[in-house]
């Protein structure tokens, strides 16, 4: 059985041509796990990154903007074949401006899924604002879509999941496992 989205959502999801996210609290748990010798390590999850790459396929693109400058991170996006990549972003609002230019979409074309206050610059302007179910209360007042996954634990691959079931496309992508 799927998901039962709201319908608003939906329709909001049916003008995704970008989706963009935040790093960490949303591809990760939002913990950081630092070695004695000062790497950082992140877990990410294969759900998560299956999901984007199943979005890809439909002709969406995905891109990261994130305000940590992290090796892992850099490896992640380049696995996940995420060729929008905006690292050491403090200033949200003016990478999103420019990847909006850069990806030629609207912001009504964009999809954000955040966790933080960082964050709400570009969920206060794109067509859909996503927040992870463990995100700041001030994040999900602005939300129009709370996942029911936290972040780092799946919460992206339900909005790959959502976004594909708006566009009709989720049932073709599933068809090339199980058929």
């Amino acid at each position: 059985m799927f998901p039962h989205y709201p319908e608003s959502v939906l329709q909001r999801a049916q003008h995704t041509k970008l989706l963009i996210m935040d790093v960490d609290g949303v591809l990760t748990t939002g913990q950081l796990f630092i070695a004695s010798t000062g790497e950082i390590i992140k877990p990410f999850h294969t759900l998560d990154g299956h999901g984007i790459k199943m979005l890809q396929q439909t002709g969406v693109q995905t891109a990261i903007i994130t305000a940590r400058n992290d090796p892992a991170v850099a490896t992640r996006a380049e696995q996940l074949g995420i060729t929008h990549y905006f690292k050491g972003v403090h200033d949200k609002k003016l990478a999103y401006e420019q990847l909006c230019e850069i990806a030629q979409v609207a912001e009504n074309e964009c999809a954000f899924v955040g966790d933080d206050v960082i964050d709400l610059p570009v969920m206060v302007r794109c067509g859909l604002p996503i927040a992870v179910q463990n995100a700041h209360f001030t994040v999900q007042q602005r939300a129009a879509y709370i996942t029911q996954k936290s972040g780092g634990m799946g919460a992206v691959r339900e909005v790959t999941d959502l976004i594909m079931m708006a566009q009709n496309t989720f049932q073709a992508a599933l068809n090339g496992y199980v058929s």
